[in-house]
């Protein structure tokens, strides 16, 4: 042998090879060969220092500690029932706010506020009309509802001119009253 000082004999007792290449157990910090440097297969009785896992909540993915000698899976599942701040069986509503109009029944996900009446409204009755608005100002009349809607709708063309002089004209009179 040229080397006789390189390498190192495995630490099982029943194997005791030259290895060249040897392992260092981390737990007993023994020199094992490639066959034994598992702390099972050199029976390492400092296993149970290295072995330690830590069970994760499913739900809120916070740590759970485990005593020695408790069954993590029991643990687990007092957590949940306790201390978990996370209840997959309670879901938060999604349409909360209710439409204050008489009869309505709808929800909405966003608050549809009124302006003068500050009322919270489905979509179909966020209008002042719609829901019969008494505070603020005026109420606006079933003419200029017709104007606003003639409005969002544009047709184009002379009928467009015709329409709107039309509707202004009405509107004036209405004022006037």
């Amino acid at each position: 042998m040229e080397f006789p000082d390189l390498g190192k004999h495995c630490s099982e007792k029943t194997c005791k090879q030259l290895d060249f290449l040897p392992l260092k157990c981390d737990a007993c910090k023994q020199d094992f060969c490639k066959a034994h440097f598992t702390c099972a297969a050199h029976k390492c009785p400092f296993a149970f220092m290295k072995d330690v896992q830590v069970p994760v909540c499913p739900l809120c993915n916070n740590p759970v500690p485990v005593k020695k000698g408790e069954i993590p899976d029991v643990v687990v599942g007092e957590h949940i029932d306790r201390d978990c701040n996370c209840h997959p069986g309670k879901k938060e509503k999604i349409f909360t706010f209710r439409c204050s109009k008489e009869g309505c029944r709808k929800k909405e996900m966003m608050q549809v506020a009124c302006d003068q009446c500050h009322g919270s409204f489905c979509i179909q009755h966020r209008h002042p009309l719609d829901h019969s608005c008494k505070h603020g100002g005026r109420p606006i009349g079933a003419a200029g509802c017709a104007a606003a809607r003639a409005s969002e709708s544009k047709p184009s063309g002379a009928l467009n001119t015709l329409s709107t002089s039309w509707l202004a004209r009405r509107l004036r009179w209405k004022v006037k009253r």
